[in-house]
């Protein structure tokens, strides 16, 4: 008798087994595509936001204008070809001088009362929403193909993946908010320091670039950052084309913000050689700069990937004192005659063109910073 109930204990063991390796992978797989669909369903909102965030700066809502910013939020911009790489970066800047007058007349077509100030803002955040929305897109696009062909290691990578993904896309809707309130943001540190040394008369020198000159360490040194507190990151190129075909310059400094690593900490700040700045247009400057044998420098600011688009932590406009001090001494070490040129290379949206708008800028980052504090008590 019990042989017979250990037999029959065994059989429905093997039973239990092969309905637990035939089935355990559908009931994972299910439970990760509701979360998986959840997370779609919130990014798709994060978008949705972003479009009421821009339509509360334009001061206009319905459906109409809901649909011109998502059709606004489905613009695209499809790299040149790279088959023959021989003159890509001047490709690339051609079609990203086309995307700009394509948004700038989405943002007329919008708001075409607004002021530039405000249009810029408007351009920029809108910017910010595509991010959004086209993270919203892939992460649908994902579980659509989970869904579609029953993937459970798909399933799994893009689970693996979500946090990441959310705190990106969180930070680029924080993004849509600064620059439709024109609050400084991350990627701001380099336009704030040179705003802090500007004194005296300030000058268009290219588009959307301004400068001024003064004297600092005994020398004579040029100042020059995208001009604010408009967002904009200004042709520094022909910028710094024309102040190179003036003058002699000595040497280069540029501030700008870099992504750190984790384990680093906000703010920090390290110095090095080389032009401090990402994209296409770092290549069109080194070669104004390089064949000329001009010293370039770069002090670089540490930010992580997330609050680079997103309003300015204290810790790293904190950075601010100490960056200056690297400048003064790389200034003071130049011991080639000429100008000292000073780069501030990143976003403006909230800084001015001037010594007393970055400490106004400083005061507001703080007033937010003593705001968030508050709210997470």
């Amino acid at each position: 008798m019990m042989f017979g109930n250990d037999w029959l204990s065994t059989i429905l063991g093997w039973l239990i087994l092969l309905v637990f390796i035939f089935l355990y992978p559908k009931i994972m797989l299910s439970q990760i595509l509701m979360k998986l669909e959840q997370s779609a369903r919130n990014m798709e909102m994060l978008s949705k936001k972003a479009r009421r965030v821009i339509m509360k700066k334009i001061g206009k809502s319905g459906k109409t204008v809901e649909q011109r910013l998502l059709d606004a939020q489905n613009f695209v911009v499809l790299e040149p070809s790279s088959l023959d790489p021989f003159g890509i970066v001047k490709k690339i800047d051609q079609i990203v001088r086309g995307m700009e007058r394509k948004l700038d007349e989405m943002v007329n077509t919008l708001a075409g009362e607004k002021t530039r100030k405000e249009k810029r803002e408007i351009n920029y955040a809108i910017r910010a929403a595509i991010g959004v929305h086209t993270i919203a897109k892939l992460v649908r696009h994902y579980v659509e193909l989970v869904k579609k062909f029953k993937n459970f290691q798909l399933a799994l990578l893009l689970q693996m993946q979500l946090p990441q993904i959310e705190s990106i896309a969180k930070s680029e809707l924080a993004g849509v908010e600064a620059f439709a309130k024109g609050i400084p943001i991350g990627d701001g540190i380099g336009p704030l320091v040179a705003a802090s040394l500007m004194k005296g008369r300030v000058k268009r020198i290219s588009e959307d670039v301004v400068g001024c000159e003064r004297m600092l360490e005994g020398r004579k040194t040029i100042i020059i950052k995208a001009s604010g507190p408009e967002p904009s990151l200004g042709r520094v190129d022909e910028a710094i084309a024309k102040i190179v075909k003036k003058y002699s310059v000595a040497k280069v400094i540029t501030i700008d913000a870099a992504m750190k690593l984790e384990g680093e900490k906000n703010g920090e700040v390290a110095s090095g050689v080389g032009f401090a700045m990402g994209g296409y247009m770092r290549e069109l400057i080194e070669n104004i700069l390089l064949p000329k044998k001009i010293p370039v420098e770069a002090i670089i600011v540490k930010v992580g990937a997330e609050e680079s688009i997103m309003p300015m932590k204290q810790e790293i406009a904190n950075a601010l004192p100490e960056v200056v001090r690297r400048i003064r001494e790389s200034i003071r070490k130049t011991k080639k005659k000429g100008i000292i040129l000073v780069a501030g290379i990143g976003n403006s949206c909230g800084v001015g063109n001037n010594q007393r708008s970055a400490e106004e800028s400083i005061a507001l980052i703080k007033k937010l910073a003593r705001k968030q504090k508050k709210e997470k008590k």
